[in-house]
């Protein structure tokens, strides 16, 4: 199993971890309770359940093998996956779900880029991904980038988790609109500083709503929804009320690009 994996899990258990866990959590039930169509997904970090809220009948969550091996914990329990697929290779065929879920799943990808490309192809015409991650433009992302030069060194912790790479929200935005997709809505939260006992990040509460009013896009974290839109297709009616040929059932990738990709990532 993944160092990374671990590393992110066993950060989720600590008290900022639960933390930030909680507000992402919020964000995802509000963000799905009312989204329908036929087939969703979620992509990696198990112990997040975003589509407990949503109603559309088939749901899976499909996990990277670097999470083979990992177990929950009481305060942190670990939802069993339904298939294991690589973010850059989804078993899925072409236009076949209505909604993805990407949490945290960009930043563990080895080509996050080509992990959001794969996105874009399995996704139905006006189908939405929702992303979360950490952002590097924060009090957070300072103190993280403070530690690293400390850690050079010799000496100092990290504050957030080793991951392989934070996607800053402006360029997540880039990356999105050159794969036509169209940014629904977008929010930061967790504006308590970078403090790492429960004690202290009860106590700073009131940063919340502070940070919410006058620092807004320097929150710890970021939450986005995007909708896939195709151009010069006109839908006569809302897509999950419009029957497709064949169920969304995985399925071998027949795509020579996320194969690619895929042999990359097992090469690193």
């Amino acid at each position: 199993m993944s160092d990374e994996i671990i590393g992110l899990h066993h950060w989720f258990d600590s008290p900022p971890g639960r933390y930030l866990l909680g507000w992402e959590q919020a964000r995802y039930d509000d963000a799905v309770a009312d989204l329908f169509g036929y087939h969703s997904l979620q992509v990696g970090t198990p112990w997040l359940q975003g589509l407990r809220t949503n109603r559309i009948a088939h749901q899976w969550l499909a996990l990277d093998s670097a999470f083979h091996g990992l177990a929950g914990s009481p305060s942190l329990p670990v939802q069993p996956p339904a298939l294991w697929a690589d973010p850059v290779a989804l078993p899925f065929p072409e236009n076949s779900l209505d909604l993805v879920l990407l949490p945290h799943t960009l930043e563990l990808s080895c080509d996050p880029h080509a992990a959001l490309r794969e996105v874009a192809r399995v996704l139905v015409p006006e189908g939405r991904v929702v992303i979360s991650g950490f952002n590097a433009t924060s009090l957070w992302g300072l103190r993280q980038r403070r530690a690293r030069l400390y850690q050079r060194l010799g000496h100092g912790t990290l504050y957030l988790p080793d991951t392989g790479e934070f996607i800053g929200y402006w360029r997540l935005r880039d990356w999105l609109r050159l794969l036509s997709f169209e940014v629904e809505s977008a929010s930061f939260g967790c504006y308590r500083p970078a403090v790492r006992s429960a004690h202290w990040l009860d106590r700073l509460g009131w940063f919340d709503a502070l940070g919410g009013r006058w620092w807004p896009i320097l929150g710890a974290a970021y939450f986005v929804v995007a909708v896939k839109r195709v151009h010069g297709m006109r839908l006569i009616e809302p897509a999950w009320r419009t029957a497709r040929q064949g169920a969304a059932a995985p399925m071998p990738v027949a795509n020579r690009s996320a194969a690619d990709a895929s042999a990359r990532c097992r090469e690193h």
